[in-house]
């Protein structure tokens, strides 16, 4: 898969975001653990999401997992709460609640948060740079974008990330219980009916074996008639 294929399929799956979260349901379903374990593991994945922690989600769910004593597979699945799609309008939601938390007040539109993000960029380019040169570094812009964006998204999604989380852990324990039962049940019907199949097998093969010895005992009285 190509780059341009791969970022394609992050944004929208080729197969539509309905199969994608049907295959997600489906893997944790299947999850060879209890429900209670499970619906841990999809707790804490599920409220990294959320978070703003770009390139670490992945760890940080397998850490959140360990930590609640979790599946830490139901961890890395329920990652996928958040797509490119979706993240933009939970990101103004939970900055929106952030800033009202931390009584900031500044525009939430377009401009203002593409501005801090480009200023922050350059800072971070600027800075990159003047490790091989002379320049001084600075750091206004990563400064205003740490508590003008990142510290507010981070406190705003807490809040809808927990019941939003809390949510999909009483979902999924119900989920995962009817299909280990239901998988159980299955089992158990394909024993029996294997262990039905076995017995007139053998019973086949017992009549089978009781009238080739008939047929012996009457060639053997045949043979000796005079």
């Amino acid at each position: 898969m190509t780059w341009g294929a791969w970022l394609r399929e992050q944004v929208y799956p080729r197969s539509g975001f309905k199969r994608a979260i049907r295959y997600v349901v489906y893997r944790m379903r299947r999850l060879p653990d209890q429900p209670h374990r499970v619906a841990r593991g999809v707790f804490a994945g599920s409220l990294i999401g959320f978070l703003p922690l770009p390139g670490l989600q992945f760890v940080a769910a397998w850490g959140a997992a360990r930590l609640a004593r979790g599946n830490v597979l139901a961890a890395l699945l329920a990652t996928f709460n958040t797509n490119p799609l979706t993240t933009p309008f939970f990101a103004v939601l939970a900055m929106s609640l952030g800033h009202w938390i931390m009584g900031i007040e500044a525009p939430l539109n377009a401009e203002y948060i593409g501005r801090a993000f480009s200023r922050a960029g350059g800072d971070l380019w600027y800075n990159f740079m003047a490790v091989f040169g002379p320049e001084k570094t600075r750091w206004d812009g990563l400064i205003q974008f740490w508590h003008e964006i990142y510290v507010p998204y981070f406190i705003g999604a807490l809040g809808p990330g927990l019941i939003l989380s809390v949510a999909g852990y009483y979902i999924t324990i119900p989920l995962v219980e009817a299909y280990q039962k239901a998988r159980a049940a299955t089992a158990q019907d394909r024993a029996d009916r294997r262990k039905t199949m076995r017995a007139k097998l053998a019973e086949a093969a017992a009549k089978l074996k009781l009238r080739g010895e008939k047929g012996d005992d009457a060639g053997d009285d045949s043979s000796g008639a005079p």
